[in-house]
């Protein structure tokens, strides 16, 4: 099948943690899953899902719900994580379309519970690393975090931090930004 070049789905997950490491027998599992699809042509982002998910094989501690704002009895709400992966390809055709994240965690934890869980990767090859090309571009010595990144970009940081529905949407406004300035400086240096 054709890879397709329409859309970029920016994705942010949120996962169980705990201040210092997991208890004995629980692990980081997927927990939320945020989504905010951009049109390549105009820049527009086109929506925000989140996509709340059952964990299996840990509780949500008191410092997640902290962070995060999601308590176990409203994830004990959610959906497999199978079925949330089986959303991305059917509803979003994540195999086929450019991803991206800011930062590394969000594919590493994908492979990683896909892998251990026996699930087929819902993502295809082509990954952005946002948080890497924000720094590139910008010629920064190091990384930036997401909430410094808006801020450079005079953004606003729209809705709850820390959660995948809305920091998705903040960092598809991240990356709009910088497809549309990079296209704006091509126009402006070929006249």
């Amino acid at each position: 099948m054709a890879k397709k070049l329409d859309q970029i789905l920016v994705v942010d997950i949120e996962s169980t943690c705990w201040q210092g490491n997991p208890p004995a027998g629980q692990e980081n599992e997927i927990i939320e899953i945020g989504i905010c699809p951009i049109d390549i042509a105009t820049g527009e982002r086109l929506e925000k899902e989140s996509i709340l998910v059952k964990p299996e094989r840990s509780q949500v501690s008191q410092f997640c719900t902290n962070l995060t704002t999601l308590t176990q009895a409203q994830v004990n709400l959610g959906i497999s994580f199978e079925s949330a992966c089986s959303i991305l390809k059917k509803k979003y055709l994540s195999k086929d379309r450019v991803w991206a994240s800011y930062g590394d965690y969000d594919r590493r934890q994908f492979e990683k519970q896909c892998q251990s869980r026996h699930i087929s990767y819902p993502f295809g090859t082509r990954h952005i690393n946002i948080k890497t090309l924000f720094g590139i571009i910008h010629a920064m010595p190091n990384e930036i975090g997401m909430d410094m990144a808006l801020e450079l970009l005079n953004l606003p940081l729209e809705g709850t931090h820390h959660r995948g529905g809305d920091d998705a949407w903040n960092i598809a406004g991240i990356l709009s930004k910088l497809i549309l300035q990079k296209r704006i400086n091509v126009t402006l240096g070929a006249s």
